[in-house]
C-alpha cells in the first residue's frame, strides 16, 4: 500500500512525486473565476488546484498512477481516464451512475490507474464524467510513455483542441433539453481553442502577446506557437477535448504521417489533414523545413456542418503557428480545397492481432426524435438511456447468481459472458455525425457501411471474416446513415459504458451499458470502502438491482422515458405536436415582438408553450380531432 501523504501539505502541488514505481498526483477540483482563453469573455470554469487548464499528465508505463482527488465543487464530481482498460476494476473508470456514484462535495477519492499492468501506451486524456463538467473545463492530456517508442523522432509536442462555451454547461443543457427546443438543436460553441503542452507543462504564450491574467501562463490560438528547429522530426499528439465540435487540422508548408490512433501504434501513413472528432487522438510525424525565413500557420477548423446555425460572432477557423524565427513573417496559405475524413480502416497496427470469430451480435440503431413529453431525445433502438438508481457495477457485484439476469439492470443494459466475442453494429439513423466511445476496451473496426439500409453490397458490404489485423481504436466516428461494426472480446469483467461522446447527446440518452462477465467480476478484486461511503454521503443506494431491490423484476422507482410518440392522433403524441406547433407560433411572435423593440426570455417562451399544451390536454382535443375524455 502506498503511504498516504498529508493532503494539507501537498494539495497545491502539481509536479508529481515518483517513488517505488508509483506516480502520484493531488488534484483539488475547484472552480476558477475569470477564465478567458479565447480573449472574448470571462467565465467561471472547472479547474484543478485553483488553476485552469488542469495540468497535463505524463506517465511512464513501468509506473502506476494514483490521482488523489478532493472535490471542492458544489456538486458530485468524477474523473475518467479516457481509453484506459482498468482491468477488472471498472469502479475506477469514473463514469457517474455506471461505475460510481461520484465524489460528494467536500469528499475525496483516490483513483488508481494501473498503467504498469494495462499493456497500454500512447495518447489519452482525462476528463470529468459527471454533470457535463468537462464542458466547463475539467479536461487535460494524459500521455503514456513506453521504454522504447516504435517510431523514431527528435522531440514531441501535444496539441490540445477543444470547443469553448461562454455559458456554463448547466445553463446550456437546460435550454437544449427544453420543450422550447423540440428539434434538438445543440448549443453551438462560442469559440475553438488550440494550445500546446510538452513534458507535463503547457507552452507559454508568444512573446509580446497580452493574454487574460487568469490563463496568462498558457498560450491559446494566435498567442500559441510551437518552436521547430530545421531538419528535426517532431511527434505531434493531437487530442480533441471538445464537447461537440470535430476539427480539421493541418500545418501549412509541412507534411504529416499518422503513426498512432487512440493509443494504437500504426504504420506510417501520409495525410494532408486530420479529421479529429470528439475524444479521438492521433499522433503524426512532421519533419521541419530546412530554412528559417518564415514561420507557418497551424490550422484547426471546426466542422461547422455539425452545427444547426452559425452564430455571427463565431470564428470557427482557429489559427496558431510553428515558429522557426521570431523575427520572420507568418505564412498563412488559407483554406484547403476540400475537407475529408481519415480512412481509419486503411491504417495498419504495428502489433498484429487477428480478427476473432464473433459469437454474439448487438444491433444499435441511433434515432433522435421529439418524444411524448415534447422534448427531443436520443435513442438506441427507440429507447432513451436513463442512469439507474444503483450504478450497474454495484448491481453486478451484489446480486450474486442473479447478476446474469439482464432485466435487473434496466433498459439498454446488455449482459455478455466472459470471453464472448461481440459485434456491436451501430447504425446511425440520425442526420448528424456521431463519435462513439466504449469504456474499458479498444474495439476492432471490422466493417463500415455508407448506407446501412441499402441492399447494394457496394454501399452496405458484408463483414469480411478472417481479417489479419484490423484497426483498433476506442472512439469511432459514424456519419449519417452509415454504420460501423465494432468487434470486442469480453475479456475485462465489470461494467463498461458505451455512448456518443458529444456531451449533449449523452445527456439526452444516447448511451448503453455492457454488463460483462458478472460471475467472474464477483471473484476479482474488491471495491474500496471509500466508494461506498461516497454513495452513502450522496444518499444513493449501492446494492441490489438498478432500482435498489434484491430482485430481478421489481424495478419500481427506476427512471424511465420519455417515450417515442405513437403513430396516429393519440393524446400524448398530439400534446407533443401541439408543443411543436405552438413553439413555432410563439417563435414567430417572438420575432415580431423583437422587431418592434420588445423582449421575451426563453423561460417565458417555454412557460407559454407548456400552459398552452395544458389547456389543450384539459379540453381533451387538438383542432377537434380527439373527443373529450369521459
Amino acid at each position: 500500500m502506498v503511504p498516504f501523504r498529508s493532503r494539507i501539505l501537498t494539495l497545491f502541488l502539481i509536479t508529481p512525486s515518483v517513488f517505488a514505481g508509483v506516480q502520484e498526483q493531488w488534484w483539488n477540483i475547484t472552480y476558477v473565476q475569470n477564465v478567458n482563453p479565447d480573449g472574448l469573455f470571462n467565465r467561471r470554469a472547472i479547474g484543478v488546484n485553483g488553476t485552469w487548464p488542469p495540468p497535463p499528465l505524463d506517465v511512464h508505463t513501468n509506473d502506476s498512477l494514483i490521482v488523489h482527488v478532493t472535490n471542492s465543487l458544489d456538486q458530485a464530481s468524477t474523473l475518467h481516464h479516457h481509453g484506459m482498460f482498468f482491468n477488472s476494476t471498472s469502479w475506477m473508470d469514473g463514469a457517474q451512475g455506471v461505475t460510481e456514484c461520484g465524489i460528494p462535495p467536500g469528499g475525496t477519492f483516490d483513483y488508481v490507474i494501473p498503467v504498469n499492468t494495462s499493456d497500454q501506451w500512447g495518447t489519452y486524456w482525462v476528463h470529468g464524467h459527471a454533470s457535463g463538467q468537462y464542458v466547463d473545463g475539467l479536461r487535460s492530456p494524459f500521455l503514456l510513455h513506453p521504454p522504447q517508442e516504435p517510431h523514431v523522432y527528435d522531440d514531441e509536442f501535444t496539441v490540445v483542441l477543444g470547443d469553448w462555451y461562454h455559458q456554463e454547461h448547466a445553463v446550456l443543457l437546460q435550454r437544449f433539453g427544453s420543450i422550447a427546443n423540440p428539434g434538438g438543436a445543440e448549443p453551438v460553441p462560442d469559440s475553438g481553442l488550440i494550445y500546446f503542452a510538452q513534458n507535463a507543462s503547457y507552452l507559454p504564450p508568444k512573446a509580446g502577446s497580452s493574454p487574460s491574467p487568469t490563463t496568462s501562463a498558457v498560450g491559446f490560438n494566435e498567442n500559441a506557437t510551437i518552436p521547430f528547429v530545421p531538419g528535426k522530426t517532431y511527434r505531434l499528439r493531437v487530442i480533441n477535448t471538445s464537447a461537440f465540435s470535430a476539427f480539421f487540422f493541418w500545418i501549412d508548408g509541412h507534411d504529416m504521417r499518422i503513426i498512432e490512433v487512440d493509443g494504437t501504434d500504426v504504420e506510417e501513413s501520409p495525410i494532408d489533414l486530420l479529421s479529429v472528432t470528439v475524444a479521438q487522438r492521433y499522433s503524426v510525424l512532421v519533419t521541419a523545413r530546412n530554412d528559417t525565413s518564415a514561420n507557418w500557420a497551424i490550422h484547426a477548423n471546426m466542422d461547422i456542418e455539425m452545427f444547426d446555425t452559425i452564430p455571427p460572432a463565431l470564428q470557427p477557423n482557429v489559427t496558431s503557428s510553428v515558429t522557426y524565427n521570431q523575427g520572420a513573417p507568418l505564412t498563412d496559405l488559407g483554406f484547403v480545397d476540400a475537407y475529408h475524413d481519415v480512412d481509419d480502416l486503411s491504417l495498419v497496427p504495428l502489433i498484429k492481432i487477428a480478427q476473432p470469430v464473433a459469437t454474439k451480435t448487438i444491433d444499435l440503431e441511433v434515432i433522435f426524435d421529439t418524444m411524448d413529453d415534447g422534448t427531443n431525445r436520443a435513442m438506441f433502438n427507440q429507447v432513451t438511456y436513463n442512469s439507474p438508481l444503483v450504478p450497474a457495477i454495484f448491481s453486478e457485484l451484489s446480486l450474486g447468481p442473479n447478476a446474469t439476469v439482464e432485466n435487473a439492470y434496466g433498459p439498454l443494459s446488455f449482459v455478455v459472458n466472459h470471453m464472448d466475442v461481440v459485434d456491436i453494429v451501430v447504425k446511425n439513423g440520425d442526420a448528424g455525425k456521431h463519435p462513439f466511445h466504449l469504456h474499458g476496451h479498444k474495439p476492432m473496426i471490422v466493417g463500415r457501411s455508407s448506407d446501412y439500409t441499402s441492399t447494394d453490397p457496394a454501399l452496405n458490404p458484408p463483414i469480411v471474416e478472417g481479417q489479419a489485423n484490423p484497426i483498433r481504436r476506442d472512439t469511432v466516428q459514424i456519419p449519417s446513415m452509415h454504420s460501423a461494426t465494432l468487434r470486442v472480446v469480453a475479456d475485462n469483467p465489470g461494467v463498461w459504458f458505451f455512448h456518443c461522446h458529444i456531451e449533449w447527446h449523452l445527456e439526452v440518452g444516447l448511451a448503453m451499458q455492457f454488463i460483462e462477465a458478472p460471475l467472474e467480476a464477483q471473484q476479482r478484486n474488491t471495491v474500496p470502502q471509500k466508494m461506498y461511503d461516497n454513495c452513502q454521503a450522496l444518499n444513493h443506494p449501492f446494492s441490489g438491482n438498478a432500482a435498489g431491490f434484491a430482485s430481478t423484476t421489481n424495478l419500481e422507482g427506476l427512471p424511465l422515458g420519455p417515450f417515442p410518440q405513437k403513430l396516429g392522433w393519440f393524446p400524448k403524441g398530439i400534446g407533443a405536436m401541439a408543443g411543436c406547433v405552438l413553439t413555432a407560433v410563439v417563435g414567430m411572435a417572438s420575432v415580431i415582438w423583437y422587431a418592434f423593440g420588445g423582449s421575451i426570455s426563453e423561460e417565458e417562451i417555454e412557460r407559454e408553450v407548456r400552459e398552452a399544451i395544458a389547456k389543450k390536454e384539459k379540453r381533451g382535443k387538438f383542432f377537434g380531432l380527439l373527443p373529450r375524455r369521459a
